[in-house]
């Protein structure tokens, strides 16, 4: 068996859970560390990569199929997927990426499709340029046809450019932790240990790095001099702009990035209270702001219905709600949302949406300012939802936003996402009438 089969194995359970309707993480979760350490880069490659491509590979995988595989083949067709991914889009010279991904079915116990899987692989190097020309316009883009439509409907002349950050590897970027060190103090740091990195664009905080890095070899990571965070998620704090003295709610705030900013920006006074709906996951928060050597009010509960113990840290004098929504916003860092998001899912969550504004809306205090936040470029979980809010909510107002880069939308602004800067991020502010 050649080497390299146990790695594309693995890659095809994990793809193969995805497309049964499990999540990336909690796929790579149970099965990449039946692998050895020296592995699990070039796994996480395939899989991550595969998943990126997968509308175009598929629709490449059905050309070349004369029937589909049975459900019990799953991995199996996960696997011709990963090896058609190896071809197009790695420097894996293509007679290894083949061979390699046929010995993966024996892998899988599969070997009665191993010479099914050889023939796909070898036809589709015969007959690329083909196979290729009858895509449609939404395959050949790697989108799904719902999200496509909607990027069309929504975003015609930045379609393209969505797309294209979608399908691209995320740039590692770092906000530095401005109350104990300058950014350019911290670039050179980063540059006498070999590390090239370049100022963001929208942050002040913000380092791109040129290439990623493991976070252990960056200079102070363990001291909190930084910490690793997209720039648009690093302008949610900025843009909240908190205040001495401030009693401020960070609603929905795992795994606590932007706790941490907040408290960055107001290391001696803010009164930060975290609240997420999941209690492991405020464990997330915990390490991170120890890390930090910040102190919060930790609380589990739902925004939607708030605790006892939230309404005795209110009123608040500023709020971020960084709400559960698509995450058609940071496809890239989550390609699983390709293939698990359904048109229907974005009423969902406005729903949701809407019931957490509704239910945090009585705990600001009046002059108090909400930043509404998330991670997807669909109106109907964006200004539609604010749309909605500012209509049945008398004491709200809405604050024009400065943002550079960024759209306009009815309510709020968007950036969009960039395959060489930000993922793509939702703001608005509210304010309560005194």
């Amino acid at each position: 068996m050649k080497p390299g089969a146990a790695v594309r194995a693995c890659a095809a359970r994990i793809i193969a859970e995805v497309m049964r309707g499990e999540s990336l993480d909690r796929a790579f979760d149970s099965r990449l560390d039946k692998l050895p350490e020296r592995d699990q880069a070039l796994c996480r490659e395939i899989s991550y990569g595969t998943l990126r491509q997968l509308p175009r590979l598929d629709g490449l995988l059905r050309q070349l199929l004369q029937k589909p595989l049975r459900s019990k083949d799953r991995d199996v067709q996960a696997l011709a997927l990963a090896g058609l991914y190896q071809l197009t889009e790695m420097r894996i010279p293509a007679h290894a990426a083949v061979s390699a991904t046929v010995d993966a079915a024996m892998v899988l116990k599969k070997r009665q499709l191993s010479g099914l899987l050889n023939a796909v692989l070898r036809r589709f190097q015969r007959e690329e340029s083909a196979l290729i020309e009858k895509l449609t316009a939404a395959q050949n883009a790697a989108h799904p046809d719902w999200l496509w439509g909607a990027l069309g409907e929504h975003w015609p002349e930045y379609r393209e450019q969505i797309a294209l950050a979608n399908n691209s590897h995320p740039p590692m970027t770092l906000r530095v932790n401005l109350s104990r060190v300058s950014r350019d103090d911290y670039r050179d740091m980063l540059d006498k240990g070999g590390i090239g990195a370049q100022p963001g664009q929208l942050s002040a905080a913000a380092l791109t790095l040129d290439q990623p890095a493991d976070v252990t070899s960056l200079p102070g990571f363990a001291e909190g001099l930084c910490s690793v965070q997209d720039e648009a998620a690093q302008m949610a704090a900025q843009l909240l702009a908190p205040q001495p003295g401030e009693r401020i709610l960070d609603a929905c705030a795992a795994p606590g990035g932007k706790s941490g900013h907040i408290l960055e920006l107001q290391p001696n006074d803010a009164r930060l209270t975290a609240m997420d709906i999941s209690a492991g996951r405020l464990e997330r928060v915990q390490e991170n702001l120890d890390r930090l050597n910040f102190e919060a009010t930790l609380v589990a509960g739902d925004g939607a219905h708030p605790s006892a113990t939230l309404c005795a840290q209110a009123p608040f004098d500023a709020m971020l709600l960084d709400v559960p929504c698509s995450a058609t916003g940071v496809i890239r860092r989550h390609p699983d949302v390709k293939i698990l998001r359904r048109p229907e899912d974005s009423s969902g969550f406005a729903l949701q949406q809407n019931a957490i504004l509704d239910g945090l809306w009585p705990l600001l205090a009046p002059g108090g300012r909400l930043l509404y936040v998330t991670c997807s470029v669909l109106p109907e979980e964006n200004s539609e939802v604010l749309s909605a809010f500012l209509a049945r909510q008398g004491d709200a107002r809405e604050e024009p936003l400065a943002m550079e880069a960024s759209q306009p939308c009815a309510h709020g602004r968007q950036l969009l996402p960039q395959a060489e800067g930000s993922d793509g991020l939702y703001f608005a502010m509210l304010y309560k009438a005194d």
